[in-house]
């Protein structure tokens, strides 16, 4: 992804590059460490039957890992309870 036609397409149409430059793994490693996880978790254990199995199973990954599963590195929250507290207010209550 650093050939000379898509950097100009990206500069053109003003989106940053989120790499530094040596295409390293650490440029872009919290969604390293995800799709790491996805792969080892769903993708590499599940074979879907066409597009639209796999689209839901992943909309499902997505949901568990950032709504139900707590992380250490956020004092064992979820992701959606650390970042976004308001959003998950009981309006029932």
């Amino acid at each position: 992804f650093t050939s000379t036609e898509y950097i100009a397409f990206l500069k053109e149409n003003h989106i940053r590059q989120s790499m530094d430059g040596k295409s390293r793994w650490a440029d872009n490693i919290m969604i390293e460490r995800w799709f790491r996880s996805f792969k080892y978790e769903e993708g590499y254990l599940t074979q879907y039957a066409n597009i639209r199995e796999a689209r839901a199973a992943i909309k499902s990954y997505v949901h568990t890992y950032n709504f139900e599963r707590c992380h250490s590195a956020i004092n064992n929250q979820t992701p959606a309870s650390y970042y976004y507290p308001a959003l998950l207010i009981d309006h029932a209550a």
